[in-house]
């Protein structure tokens, strides 16, 4: 029987519908990592390095979302892979899941209004990050607060900005390599462009330079699982999840994959720019160089304007799922009970506050340099997200072992995750292997603030683990007692 109890002031509403739930797990993923770090990408790896890199990102990213969207479509939990992993594999593993969580995407949020800041002083260089920040955490604290249904609906479009732009981006891209626009057939010559020993198109750098890439195509994707929390306030969770992970993986893994490809065919990884794409340097977005060189001169504030609202939807995603993950870890007892409370619109505002107090971190950037704390969020919301994929992963493949030792069937499913048990061990292995090897050029030009910024809170994950055994005694589940009941209407927890 599951532990989860709580009443009516504690539950949440199903305003979530299909096509915003498309468009959460869409808008999720398609952010300043595509925009910006996709340049440094090419730059360090080569257009052959990157799109290889991207690719098998992309796998072990597919892989880990059936195995959600598995899980999410049978058991559309509050909390969902923490909620999974409490029950499926060790109560500590679900507190250290539950926390790790909260934890990455609160800083994400913070990072994101630093972004906001630092993206506005494009048109007005002497704007404080500061003021840009606390009014994106007016907008963005209002739309989380209001109800769920205007949180869904303000994701829906300012995701549907960023598709559109990526979209316009890639007919660009291609009119271009074809000769169609442009005063010339750009063609494939830098894929075989030769800078020097070890520095020849398409591959550049060797082996440490690919495994860096992996991390920053990691980063990119991560947001994707945003669509397993969203289950529990979607309408009709059977139905949708399995329709939006089967779509919007795709989608995403095109624009990646197609983004990768027309950047590194029309702009030479030798381009001293694409090192140089970040929020602060906003001409320098691989994007920019390539509208740029075809005559598009204005394409920077244009593109500005498309990254400002990219930015305000990863935060609007952001404090929605941490704010949901810490309600759920509070009904479980992971959290002081206080994070429970809804209001008569189903929101969690307590956790929503919490939440967006961690995001007011970011008022102090100005104070401390606006780039570095950009940088120190950034990386550390992205080096936690990484545990969240091994965890989802792992939930999987004890999900389904203890389906079959209960005495059930495949068939019974109401969603098969594909490739099961290659796609949960393959993700497991993969991600674990990024964890430790992708951020390898540290160790090349040492420096304290590159090895804590990368490698400090892979230790903070099995310590919460630890703390909690060593606390509460808690064991592995034995598959034939791991839970699969839903709680419904008859019972105190309701959604």
């Amino acid at each position: 029987m599951s532990t989860e109890k709580h009443g009516d002031d504690t539950k949440l509403n199903r305003g979530i519908r299909a096509r915003q739930l498309s468009m959460i797990a869409i808008g999720g993923a398609i952010g300043t990592g595509l925009f910006f770090a996709s340049g440094s990408a090419i730059a360090s790896s080569g257009p052959g390095g990157a799109l290889i890199a991207y690719a098998l990102m992309g796998i072990i990213v597919f892989f880990m979302m059936t195995s959600l969207g598995e899980m999410a479509t049978q058991l559309p939990l509050v909390g969902s892979f923490e909620a999974y992993a409490n029950r499926f594999i060790d109560p500590a593993f679900g507190f250290a899941v539950g926390w790790n969580y909260w934890f990455s995407w609160s800083i994400t949020v913070a990072a994101e209004f630093v972004a906001a800041g630092l993206i506005f002083k494009f048109w007005i260089p002497d704007v404080p990050v500061t003021l840009v920040a606390m009014c994106s955490f007016v907008l963005l604290m209002g739309l989380n607060l209001i109800s769920t249904k205007s949180y869904a609906e303000a994701e829906y479009w300012f995701a549907g900005i960023k598709v559109i732009a990526v979209i316009v981006f890639l007919i660009v891209g291609v009119l271009i390599i074809a000769g169609i626009l442009g005063d010339h057939t750009v063609g494939f010559q830098n894929w075989v462009l030769d800078d020097g020993p070890g520095r020849k198109a398409p591959f550049v750098g060797g082996f440490a330079a690919m495994m860096s890439v992996f991390v920053v195509a990691g980063f990119s994707f991560q947001g994707t699982e945003i669509v397993g929390l969203a289950a529990a306030e979607a309408a009709d969770p059977e139905k949708m999840v399995p329709k939006a992970i089967n779509s919007v993986f795709w989608r995403i893994l095109i624009f990646y994959i197609g983004a990768i490809f027309v950047i590194g065919t029309l702009i030479p990884f030798t381009e001293p720019d694409l090192l140089n794409g970040s929020p602060e340097n906003v001409a320098a977005s691989p994007f920019v160089l390539v509208l740029r060189n075809v005559g598009l001169a204005s394409a920077a504030s244009i593109l500005n304007a498309v990254i400002l609202t990219s930015v305000l939807s990863c935060g609007n995603s952001g404090l929605y799922t941490s704010s949901r993950m810490l309600h759920a870890m509070s009904l479980r007892g992971n959290a002081p009970k206080f994070f429970a409370i809804t209001n008569s619109r189903g929101v969690p505002y307590r956790a929503v506050w919490a939440t967006g107090s961690i995001a007011a971190l970011s008022f102090f950037a100005s104070f401390v340099g606006e780039g570095k704390v950009y940088m120190i969020l950034y990386n550390a919301s992205a080096l936690s997200g990484f545990f969240i994929w091994l965890g989802i992963a792992i939930c999987h493949y004890r999900f389904r072992k203890a389906w079959i030792a209960q005495g059930h069937s495949v068939s019974e499913l109401k969603y098969k995750g594909k490739f099961y048990p290659v796609a949960p061990i393959v993700a497991m292995v993969g991600i674990t292997i990024i964890l430790f090897f992708s951020n390898m050029w540290v160790f090349e030009d040492f420096t304290w603030f590159d090895f804590i910024s990368n490698y400090l809170l892979i230790p903070v994950f099995p310590a919460l683990i630890i703390g909690y055994k060593i606390k509460k005694k808690s064991k592995l589940v034995p598959l034939t007692e791991c839970d699969f009941t839903i709680p419904d209407e008859t019972r105190e927890e309701k959604f």
